[in-house]
């Protein structure tokens, strides 16, 4: 509760940094992958016995090269600073955490990030202007510093699911950094690390499909054969590995996490079906198919493969990254960080001072009140629908408050609100969603402005307690 609350009507906070990310992971994955696939490629056609052929390849690559500068150097810049801008609002707490924790890691991340924007520039713009052989070079430096921020992102986010024991046991003393090295490569940083890579080299050929798809089949048959058979390949060694990684990745994930999972897959034949579970199956159905389409379409037709099937194709591997990111997020429930701060930005140690000091006692950003009167319990419990729902949930949107509470009387959502700030182990609840922290008060003032939206003919205009700074 340091920041004032960062309030999306409708759409709720956490959809923003997921609209941004779904597409931002799309093309920083495609940078990684893409930076392997273009110096490769250009190896290939220097050294085709064919120069003509050859020669129809490097031109190409100097097309799809221009596609890939500006998708990877414009747009995925761009989206990568909202992501920043979106975090540093809805969860304030959790990315203050990150940057105290792996600020060096930032730094060199950045670093990496610079002579990456830098290379692809060179090498766009140096096509026939320099030595081939150092032109390659320059894309070998573009792909390894790539690689190398893959490696240090995934260090970060993977720390957020699975901390690790030894970080754990020193959170909160102000000595976390001197466990970097055991936070960075947590439990499930490797798994995570090749899972990781198969979809960048994935995306590369799904995208290297799309500026292939372009060429012109009548004029240039044996080129579009070649390069769209060889794009498809790409996709290859990910479909194939990517079962066995997964089934390691959730080897490593916490039971507790995975709990999520697997209370979908139980219960499949009484009809019961996690989020986590339909999210899993939307991955590997859609993952089928896009090996489907682009065998069928791609690999066996590639003279008739045109721009709206590689479209196609772009848009199943959308759906896949968004699913994948989407049940990653889920697997941290109820947690932003596991173990440690829950989704609404509480850190675990804290629920204890808050229950018993109120969540409101220690926020600057909150009204105590004007001329010598208290702010109601509505405003009071506004502001805690705010901070402890208000990152999960809107009243009247996604996730909405009032289809959630919808039928429930006053004692209803009393209840159900009680039962979250009690957090019973056998409350099923605890999978998903943090306690509620607060005092007895704190609860009734919460439940008294659910209901008032709930059941709004008992509701009362009152003053509100945010206070305008």
């Amino acid at each position: 509760m340091n920041y004032p609350f960062w309030d999306i009507p409708h759409l709720g906070s956490g959809w923003v940094i997921g609209l941004i990310a779904i597409y931002h992971v799309m093309i920083s994955q495609f940078a990684v992958g893409g930076g392997l696939f273009l110096p490769i490629a250009e190896r290939k056609a220097m050294q085709m016995a064919d120069k003509e052929t050859g020669k129809a390849w490097l031109a190409q690559l100097v097309r799809h090269s221009k596609f890939f500068l500006v998708l990877t150097g414009v747009f995925g810049t761009v989206s990568g600073v909202g992501i920043w801008f979106a975090i540093g609002l809805t969860h304030p707490e959790a990315t203050s955490t990150l940057i105290h924790n792996f600020v060096f890691g930032w730094a060199i991340e950045w670093v990496f990030f610079m002579i990456e924007l830098t290379t692809i520039a060179v090498y766009y713009y140096t096509w026939n202007r320099i030595d081939p052989k150092l032109h390659l070079t320059v894309g070998w430096v573009y792909s390894i510093a790539s690689v190398c921020t893959l490696i240090i992102i995934n260090g970060i986010l993977t720390f957020m699911l699975t901390p690790g024991d030894t970080w754990i046991g020193i959170a909160g003393t102000g000595h976390e950094a001197s466990k970097f090295w055991n936070a960075f490569f947590n439990p499930t940083y490797w798994p995570s690390l090749f899972l990781r890579t198969g979809v960048c080299t994935s995306l590369a050929g799904i995208w290297a499909l799309i500026t292939s798809s372009r060429i012109d089949g009548d004029k240039q048959p044996d080129l579009k054969t070649g390069m769209v058979k060889w794009s498809v390949k790409w996709l290859v060694p990910s479909f194939v590995a990517t079962p066995f990684l997964l089934m390691w990745y959730l080897w490593m994930v916490p039971s507790s996490q995975r709990a999520l999972l697997t209370l979908g897959i139980d219960t499949i034949a009484g009809g019961t079906f996690s989020t986590v579970t339909r999210i899993a199956l939307i991955i590997i159905i859609t993952s089928a198919t896009i090996v489907r389409v682009a065998y069928y379409l791609a690999y066996r037709n590639p003279i008739d493969f045109n721009l709206a099937h590689a479209l196609s194709i772009l848009m199943l591997a959308l759906m896949v990254t968004g699913a994948g990111e989407y049940a990653r997020e889920m697997l941290r429930k109820p947690y932003v960080i596991g173990r440690w701060m829950y989704s609404n930005g509480t850190r675990v140690p804290s629920v204890a001072r808050f229950n018993a000091q109120g969540y409101l006692a220690n926020s600057m950003w909150t009204w105590n009140g004007d001329g010598g009167l208290p702010p109601s319990s509505y405003s009071r419990g506004e502001a805690i629908f705010r901070g402890e729902c208000g990152s999960c949930h809107t009243m009247d949107g996604y996730r909405s408050m009032r289809t959630l509470m919808d039928g429930r009387d006053p004692a209803g959502i009393h209840n159900f609100i009680q039962m979250l700030h009690e957090y019973k182990p056998d409350s099923p609840y605890r999978r998903f969603m943090p306690p509620m922290t607060g005092t007895t008060q704190d609860v009734e003032d919460l439940a008294n402005y659910i209901n008032a939206h709930v059941n709004p003919s008992a509701s009362r205009q009152q003053k509100p307690l945010l206070a305008e700074r």
